[in-house]
């Protein structure tokens, strides 16, 4: 189920907290190669490496990089004494946390006194490049001083060292906070499962909004139920249970060649319209009228317009807002210019959340 090859560190591209990106010598090539640097200690030019080669291999956008599974030139590495909690768990990389949850944690007062989100609103996606343009519309449009945290599930990677994106949004003041749960770790706080994590997000990141979405890498396979974006809708039953709002994001673009992505891709339809069991506010773009007729369409035969209300922004201030915080980011390799619609879509819950705040909240 892995493939395993030995290889030398090259040269280092990159290095940012917790993760080093470096041209690795492989099989007769240099190659991009990732090491997380919690999990198998740092990476210098020279060392020899044991790699997982996998999805390169097989070609895979997914995971498609070589994965450090050991430092063969490494003197060993340390772990802190405070925390107990494995994500990973029973693999070899399985790594220890402190959460927010646990005794030892400085938190854990606070999380057994919190059991609800009392109205916080919480923006829900799928996909990870939805991030950018949600956070970058709230803090344009935002009059106060918002502070925003965003939850990474364990949908897609894991580690959130990972995105660079996520990075960036912190670097420019547009998240304030991270929160990772489930087995996805290296947040600013880690918790046990989605539940504790919205909890975090409340009474230990102090959020006035929360978003919600996978890592970077969403699986799929074709099938109606085999994606990991199916955790959509579970996260609005979730959000509904510990009495927040929640906002969802439709996917939609009309640049997908594929089928069953054109309009609302039927991610969403299946989400949105079969998993949730509870009510969310579906916010979409104004589109041409073309294109919001099969909108329309697919919320009807979906569902999802006699489940959940919905409700139409001009999103355009999303874009702007992209462009006034020089975020470049890309959905299946395809641009802003590309795919207008999809970021759009991404971008119309944060207009709609401003615009409605104090309804909401």
């Amino acid at each position: 189920m892995i493939r395993i090859r030995r290889g030398v560190a090259k040269e280092i591209t990159s290095r940012r907290q917790g993760i080093t990106e470096f041209l690795v010598s492989v099989e007769g090539e240099n190659q991009r190669a990732v090491n997380y640097d919690d999990l198998t200690g740092p990476v210098e030019t020279g060392d020899e490496v044991l790699l997982n080669t996998t999805a390169v291999y097989k070609k895979l956008g997914t995971g498609g990089v070589h994965f450090v599974m050991g430092n063969l030139s490494g003197s060993g590495h340390d772990v802190s004494q405070e925390g107990h909690i494995m994500k990973l768990r029973y693999s070899p990389c399985q790594v220890k946390v402190i959460s927010v949850e646990e005794q030892e944690s400085p938190y854990a007062e606070t999380m057994n006194q919190v059991e609800s989100l009392a109205g916080t609103p919480v923006i829900i996606g799928t996909l990870h490049s939805m991030l950018a343009p949600v956070a970058a519309a709230i803090k344009k449009l935002s009059k106060a001083s918002l502070k925003v945290a965003y939850l990474m599930t364990d949908g897609a990677a894991v580690p959130i060292g990972l995105s660079r994106m996520v990075t960036e949004l912190k670097n420019k003041g547009l998240i304030d906070k991270t929160i990772t749960c489930g087995h996805a770790f290296g947040g600013d706080f880690e918790a046990i499962n989605i539940y504790t994590g919205l909890l975090a997000c409340r009474a230990v990141a102090k959020a006035d909004v929360i978003l919600v979405a996978m890592g970077p890498g969403i699986v799929g396979s074709g099938s109606r139920y085999g994606f990991t974006g199916v955790e959509q809708g579970e996260i609005v039953n979730a959000v509904n249970i510990l009495g927040g709002k929640p906002l969802t994001i439709p996917r939609i673009s009309f640049a997908d060649n594929r089928e069953r992505h054109r309009g609302i891709s039927h991610h969403t339809q299946t989400a949105l319209g079969k998993i949730a069991l509870t009510k969310s506010t579906v916010v979409l773009p104004k589109l041409a009228p073309e294109k919001m007729e099969l909108v329309f369409k697919q919320l009807e035969d979906s569902g999802i317009s006699q489940k959940h209300d919905v409700a139409i922004v001009d999103a355009s201030p999303a874009l702007e807002a992209l462009q006034e915080y020089n975020i470049r980011v890309t959905t299946m390799g395809r641009s802003v210019q590309q795919d207008p619609e999809f970021f759009l879509a991404a971008g119309a819950a944060g207009v709609y959340l401003m615009a409605h705040l104090e309804m909401l909240v």
